[in-house]
């Protein structure tokens, strides 16, 4: 070895040991210790055979501007970031640390380095992944990233009627609880003990915000820390730092409300964002838990319902999977099922909104709901930019009522429009008579099947001037069926129609009678049958309320019930047997007797087919609720008296003289005897005419 080589060599060495000299060192009070710092220290450009030039490059960017600042004992400044399994702290230019892998923390220097004996290769891919999905996440979040993690830290806001769960993780409401109702439905048969209804509850339930930035953080990604205002409200808060903060502030006031106020509120963090997005996100997903036992009127009851801002109320298909884009402004969303809805109100309308309902297969889950809108114009200048309502309640007629008073809507919000009660007509009768009535009633009596009974009661008194009217024409027409019978049989054939016809209206005007007069009476109860049809399997009011034999008089009152899926029966009639609908077929077939005794009988078949119909609603009202079918029963059965008293009231021969009294008297004419007579002569004259023309034809 020559001189120069080995004065190059010394100079070498004496390089290198100032290097190793002049490099930080790290005591156990840095909780890293100098054996640990060797072992696991390795440079930033070792990075490279784990990561990408830019990934590594990601990952000292982040450290630095996510890290939190430390001073080592020999004054270096170094920055530790701890976020999920990555747990890393940067000196100069070596990273050092540990990260987290099926529940073992491995040595970022043992992963870099590739130690296959003491990491091996699946452990090092997935913390290497694991890396690049933390340096990812801090990318985009930025200044938020530091509430990137989990938290099992529950709170809890409670009045008489609702209890709410709050999560730190997302900010949100997660669980909803109704303290006055118990759920009707249990995927166990076997389990008696009742539970309260929860409406939502854990991953079911997804409500989230985009805040609007470059790119779009999700609230349901980050950690609150939760501060109890007072006993009534709690802020969800994310802590920015020097008075700094951005978050959701819950009120639920104390008493029986079922309405939640949901503020946004922040504070300084126009400086912070520096953002110029505009747009608030709402996500949010619910998949709607059955309540009841029956699962037919639930999912048909059941979908996403929306009113446009100073317009009307629409909702998504509740038969099939649906979806919808709406550019309109939107003023609320509603997720319901057949007695109970979560609405968002915006105080400040939604811009544009997107749906979507699918129906999910199985027992327990009725479908999965989707709602996407967009609020505009978010000022992150402002203290309190957006405001909401949450409703998360029964669907009561007289609560949903005045929901615009207590959430000083300043317009009608039609909160109504989520109770089905039938089209226009059948919708005013349930709203103008039927709920005021039946709701004076529950005042003061508490059972619900005295309450339909003295309802039933109502309308039969309502309708009795009517059903008298009827009843007594009908009484004449039976008198004059002799005579009617005796022109039929002068006047056969259809040369004589015109003529048969003259004369029986003739004997009508006689007689004062007219074939009209009994229809009319007859018709008009009708549109409240049809109320009665829409109002019970919405009324609310009778869920869980037993009476006789019925557990619950908003479901079938099933008697006898069976397994398994019988072809066409089980489809159609169902797996059991109502008896309420049992005694309101029976009462029907009587009924129709009573009326068929009056029938000609020249008219069988007309006769069979209205035998059959209390046949048809048997099938057609098993699956309905108990309520419906009672009220029928009741409606027939009064019916039925009320016959029987007409007949021993109104005699046929009273009538008969009264008829035979009145005939004596001069009568005018109504308008409409006056008018059909008229048309008669007409059409008798064309007749004549044109049988003389064909008299005519013949000759020549």
């Amino acid at each position: 070895m020559d001189k120069n080589t080995l004065n190059g060599l010394l100079m070498m060495l004496a390089v290198f040991l100032i290097f190793m000299w002049l490099q930080p060192k790290h005591t156990d009070s840095d909780s890293n210790t100098e054996s640990e710092r060797t072992s696991q220290g390795t440079p930033v450009a070792a990075l490279a055979d784990s990561l990408s030039p830019t990934e590594h490059e990601w990952l000292v960017k982040n450290i630095v501007d996510n890290g939190v600042p430390e001073t080592l004992s020999d004054s270096t400044r170094a920055y530790r970031l701890t976020q999920g399994p990555v747990n890393l702290t940067l000196a100069g230019d070596s990273i050092w640390g540990t990260v987290e892998v099926d529940g073992d923390k491995l040595a970022w220097g043992d992963i870099t380095r590739g130690d296959i004996k003491k990491v091996g290769i699946d452990r090092q891919r997935k913390a290497i992944a694991a890396v690049k999905a933390m340096s990812e996440s801090l990318g985009r979040y930025g200044k938020f990233s530091k509430f990137l993690g989990s938290s099992d830290s529950k709170v809890l806001l409670e009045n008489d009627v609702l209890k709410l769960e709050l999560s730190a993780k997302s900010g949100s409401i997660t669980r909803a609880e109704l303290k006055k109702y118990d759920t009707e439905y249990s995927s166990d048969e076997t389990e008696k003990r009742k539970e309260k209804v929860v409406i939502f509850e854990g991953d079911r339930n997804r409500f989230n915000f985009q805040l609007p930035l470059p790119q779009p953080v999700e609230t349901a990604d980050l950690c609150f820390t939760p501060r109890q205002l007072n006993d009534s409200t709690v802020l969800m808060a994310l802590d920015m730092g020097d008075g700094a903060y951005w978050g959701m502030e819950y009120t639920l006031p104390k008493g029986e409300s079922y309405v939640v106020r949901l503020r946004i509120v922040q504070n300084a963090m126009a400086d912070i964002v520096q953002s110029n997005a505009r747009n608030l996100g709402l996500d949010w997903q619910q998949d709607l838990h059955r309540q009841e036992k029956g699962k037919m009127f639930e999912e048909r009851n059941s979908g996403i319902y929306y009113k446009f801002a100073g317009g009307s109320v629409e909702h998504l298909s509740e038969s099939k999977n649906d979806s919808e884009e709406r550019q309109s402004k939107v003023r609320w969303i509603a997720f319901k099922n057949q007695f109970f809805s979560t609405v968002m109100i915006a105080d400040r309308p939604f811009n544009t909104a997107d749906f979507s309902s699918e129906v999910i297969k199985g027992q327990d889950y009725l479908k999965s709901m989707t709602a996407a809108a967009v609020v505009n114009d978010y000022d992150w200048n402002s203290g309190n930019p957006v405001n909401f309502h949450l409703f998360i309640g029964p669907n009561l007629y007289p609560l949903l009522s005045h929901l615009d008073k207590e959430v000083e809507a300043g317009e009608d919000l039609k909160m109504t429009k989520l109770i089905p009660l039938g089209w226009s007509l059948f919708r005013w009768i349930n709203t103008g008579v039927i709920i005021p009535v039946f709701t004076f009633l529950g005042k003061f009596i508490s059972n619900y099947g005295i309450i339909i009974l003295l309802l039933t009661i109502f309308i039969k008194l309502v309708l009795f001037p009517l059903t008298y009217k009827s009843y007594k024409s009908q009484a004449k027409m039976r008198v004059l069926a002799p005579d009617i019978k005796a022109i039929n049989d002068k006047y056969p054939g259809a040369e004589n129609a015109m003529i048969r016809q003259q004369k029986t209206m003739a004997l009508y005007s006689k007689a004062g009678a007219s074939p009209m007069s009994g229809c009319l009476p007859m018709l008009l109860p009708m549109p409240i049958l049809f109320a009665m049809f829409s109002f019970f399997p919405s009324c609310i009011e009778l869920r869980g309320q037993s009476f006789l034999w019925a557990h619950d008089l908003s479901a079938p009152d099933a008697i006898i019930s069976w397994s398994g899926n019988i072809p066409f029966i089980t489809e159609y009639f169902g797996n059991h047997i109502s008896l309420f609908c049992l005694l309101m077929t029976a009462t029907n077939i009587i009924y129709t007797y009573i009326n068929m005794q009056n029938q000609p009988s020249t008219m069988p078949g007309m006769k069979w087919m209205m035998y059959l119909m209390p046949l048809f609603f048997l099938v057609f009202f098993n699956n309905y609720a108990a309520g419906l079918s009672y009220y029928y029963f009741l409606s027939l059965l009064i019916t039925i008296i009320q016959t029987y008293a007409f007949r021993y009231i109104i005699k046929e021969e009273d009538v008969r003289k009264a008829m035979a009294e009145a005939s004596k008297k001069p009568r005018k004419k109504s308008g409409f005897m006056a008018r059909l007579e008229e048309m008669q002569r007409q059409q008798q004259a064309m007749l004549r005419e044109q049988q003389k023309q064909q008299q005519r034809g013949g000759k020549r």
